[in-house]
């Protein structure tokens, strides 16, 4: 920065207009009085007391020093400070001129007017911010230019974004981790409900006000549902838009052949990176760093995170499955399961339209999570307004206790993603064999229901009838005598944990304390081991020529069996096999 002299530097300040003459002479006369009747020596001396008066800006008093006076203005907006600068604009705090209203000016460089692909996703971006209205996502005031200046005037909220929130605070408490990326669920699933993909969910897109309410910021690669708009990107052949790091597989391959899936996995690696400080793949070039994202899980949350607890850890996989279909479908599934996740482990959170609302009525005090934040989620319809904020409060369950659908849902999510075959291989999904059962059935065959973590048959078919059981207990029985055995069942399982699984079928012990339902199950399986036998028999005596007399043999029609080698299809059905990519 240059030394100037003190007259000249007023000049500057004069040229500039930021002060009216008339304020600006009151303040150096008021300042000659408090120095004896002179002006410091020094020009930096006088910008600090402009300062103080609250006349200039620390911004401004830099470009004054460094002789630079023009540019403080736009349109009806006076230019405070640079707020930041992004790929493509700069973003500066300003103010209203007449209404004295602060807001942030996105500005389009110069050096991009002439290029028509960002100046069309510039005017594409206001049209979309403007279009939306929730408190999760920053609102769009005004689009305009002066010359080759075109700007948009939009919200200014006061805080960081999740970046620097993160490098400054790391590790963030989990439960503030849950109400940040939560709150960004709720705003992105308004945003897909209106048509609209944002395709750059990243930290530095998160922004959080000073009362912990998260704001989507950044919609200038947004794709909408419109064909003219969705094809912006096709006609200029840009087909990987996007931040390689929060990068979804499928937008790496063609970013306008992309769903609202695509904005789930930015989610959650943006989750991944608020608990561990660093991005899902920080190592390597920009081309690896993308191709992991298509090729590889990264490395399990609990490594960094010891205090991280494995359900927790699950949503966030979830998050980032490589096939879409493996994620969750939407961004409400997202919100409710981390919502869950908060209730269930004791925690608070609070939606930042509940937080809207207590503004409006003035309602006393904020409810807030441990770390002095608030946030969360809460369950609705399409409009902004329609969901609900009755929900938010502290849970009524003790900190720490579980409900039992929550450990049931848990179990079935690490069973999905968590178990597989080898680290390398890809985890299979549960195999469904299918068992039909020949001849004429008993008039009572008893199915037991399923249980979790128990192999046991349930019917599949057309119909089912009740049948009564041995012991007075009826259970169902289906018409096609069709039989599915669930065999994604924990090892170790037993007869006795079938009996305690499904107490409605339990019934009252017989003598000796056994089980009436076990008995005839033992029963039934004896007496089908002797008609296996006899029939052995039988059809043995049949080969061999049959009972004694000297004639020949009387011919008999032998039951085709299968050729070695060569698959019953009559009695196996194919298995279907899910991969999954998953934590070990």
């Amino acid at each position: 920065m240059a030394n100037i002299p003190v007259d000249k530097f007023l000049d500057y300040v004069r040229r500039s207009t930021i002060v009216e003459e008339e304020t600006l002479q009151q303040s150096l006369d008021a300042l000659r009085v408090q120095r004896g009747g002179n002006l410091p020596e020094d020009a930096a001396d006088v910008a600090q007391y402009l300062i103080d008066q609250k006349l200039i800006t620390r911004w401004h008093a830099d470009k004054l020093l460094d002789r630079k006076y023009r540019g403080f203005f736009l349109g009806k907006y006076k230019l405070l400070g640079h707020l930041g600068t992004g790929g493509m604009s700069s973003v500066y705090l300003a103010e209203h001129q007449l209404m004295h209203r602060l807001r942030a000016v996105k500005v389009l460089p110069k050096t991009r007017v002439n290029d028509s692909s960002y100046l069309a996703r510039f005017r594409l971006e206001a049209q979309t911010t403007a279009s939306l209205d929730h408190p999760n996502i920053v609102r769009a005031y005004d689009v305009d230019n002066e010359g080759d200046n075109h700007y948009i005037v939009m919200e200014y909220i006061c805080g960081k974004d999740l970046q620097s929130i993160v490098k400054d605070q790391h590790p963030l408490p989990l439960d503030l981790v849950c109400n940040y990326i939560a709150q960004a669920a709720e705003g992105l699933n308004y945003a897909h409900e209106e048509g609209l993909v944002h395709r750059d969910v990243k930290p530095a897109n998160l922004l959080v006000d000073e009362r912990g309410t998260v704001k989507i910021l950044d919609l200038g690669l947004a794709l909408m549902k419109d064909d003219e708009q969705a094809s912006l990107t096709i006609a200029h052949n840009e087909n990987v838009l996007g931040t390689a790091d929060y990068l979804a597989p499928e937008q790496a391959v063609n970013s306008h052949n992309v769903d609202l899936r695509a904005d789930i996995y930015g989610l959650g690696s943006t989750m991944y990176f608020a608990l561990t400080g660093h991005p899902p793949f920080p190592e390597g070039s920009l081309a690896q760093r993308i191709a992991a994202h298509q090729t590889r899980m990264p490395e399990d949350v609990r490594k960094e995170r010891t205090d991280c607890p494995r359900d927790l850890a699950d949503i966030c996989v979830k998050m980032m499955q490589k096939k879409p279909g493996q994620r969750y479908q939407t961004m409400r599934e997202v919100a409710e399961a981390l919502e869950d996740w908060l209730l269930t482990h004791g925690h608070q959170f609070d939606s930042a339209l509940a937080k809207s609302a207590k503004s409006r009525h003035g309602s006393g005090k904020e409810v807030g999570s441990s770390a002095g934040k608030t946030g969360g989620s809460s369950k609705g319809g399409k409009a902004a307004g329609a969901v609900s904020a009755g929900r938010s409060g502290k849970s009524n369950r003790p900190p720490g206790t579980k409900r039992a659908a929550d450990d049931t849902a848990s179990n079935q999510i690490r069973v999905e993603t968590i178990k597989g075959p080898s680290r390398n291989a890809p985890a299979v999904g549960p195999e469904k064999i299918e068992i039909r059962i020949g001849g004429d059935p008993p008039s009572a065959k008893p199915a037991v229901a399923a249980a979790a973590g128990v192999p046991v048959a349930k019917p599949i078919g057309a119909t089912t009838a009740r049948a009564k059981m041995p012991g007075g207990r009826s259970g169902e029985e289906d018409s096609t005598k069709r039989f599915v055995f669930d065999s994604d069942a924990p090892s170790g399982s037993s007869h006795k944990g079938i009996s305690s699984a499904v107490p409605s079928l339990s019934g009252k012990r017989g003598k000796g304390g056994m089980n009436p339902l076990m008995l005839a199950v033992g029963g039934g399986i004896a007496a089908l081991l002797v008609i296996v036998v006899a029939v052995g028999i039988v059809m043995s005596g049949a080969l061999n020529g049959g009972g004694g007399g000297g004639g020949p043999p009387k011919k008999t029609k032998e039951k085709q069996l299968p050729k070695p080698g060569v698959r019953d299809t009559s009695l196996v059905v194919p298995v279907e096999v899910r991969p999954v990519y998953a934590y070990k």
